[in-house]
């Protein structure tokens, strides 16, 4: 989906995106502890002084999960109808997302980030509004209020606050559970039942 509704403006792939990609692709393939910073060099085709130029050690990547999580939101731009309500779009990306999640996110490096959100005093990475997947739902439910099919006594930052709550806290019960139901599965038979009462009609 090009131009429109739609420009929102998509990060080029930079080193630093390769770097994370190859990171948390080996992560996931490997495991993190045998994981080396020379194996995510490789596989990212750059350079050592290019991988401490952006993150001091190994452990900084386990911050950059959300940068990974914006990159499939980039590419999930040109996949979407423009002729789909919010309430399919929404939904849409949160099934796409967590396709990704189950099908290449470890569950242990999945919990050991959000962990590290409750404890963290500097940035929560999950929270930055700077955030492509922010700027995107901002976005879809502009849109969808102008179209009538969201509530307008409600706030744009309400609402896109309410749906980032609910994948969040599907999020952190499926890490508690051990992964133990499809995450896709049951965030698509719940979310609609939290985010009703923000539509006009579903």
């Amino acid at each position: 989906m090009q131009g429109g509704f739609y420009e929102v403006k998509v990060q080029k792939r930079t080193t630093k995106s390769r770097i994370i990609s190859a990171a948390w692709q080996l992560f996931y393939e490997q495991g993190y502890e045998d994981t080396t910073v020379d194996e995510i060099i490789r596989v990212a085709q750059t350079s050592k002084g290019s991988f401490y130029h952006y993150f001091k050690s190994k452990d900084a990547l386990l911050n950059t999960l959300s940068y990974l999580f914006d990159e499939k939101y980039e590419q999930l731009i040109d996949t979407m109808d423009e002729e789909w309500n919010t309430y399919r779009k929404l939904l849409y990306l949160n099934n796409e997302l967590f396709t990704m999640i189950e099908n290449s996110v470890s569950i242990d490096l999945l919990a050991r980030l959000l962990s590290s959100q409750l404890i963290t005093k500097g940035e929560k990475s999950l929270l930055d509004r700077d955030r492509f997947y922010y700027k995107l739902l901002r976005k879809i439910i502009q849109e969808g209020q102008q179209k009538g099919e969201l509530r307008t006594d409600i706030s744009i930052g309400e609402i896109v606050k309410a749906y980032a709550i609910c994948e969040r806290s599907f999020m952190y019960d499926w890490c508690i559970s051990g992964g133990e139901y499809s995450l896709r599965s049951y965030s698509q038979s719940l979310l609609p039942i939290f985010m009703k009462d923000f539509f006009t009609l579903i």
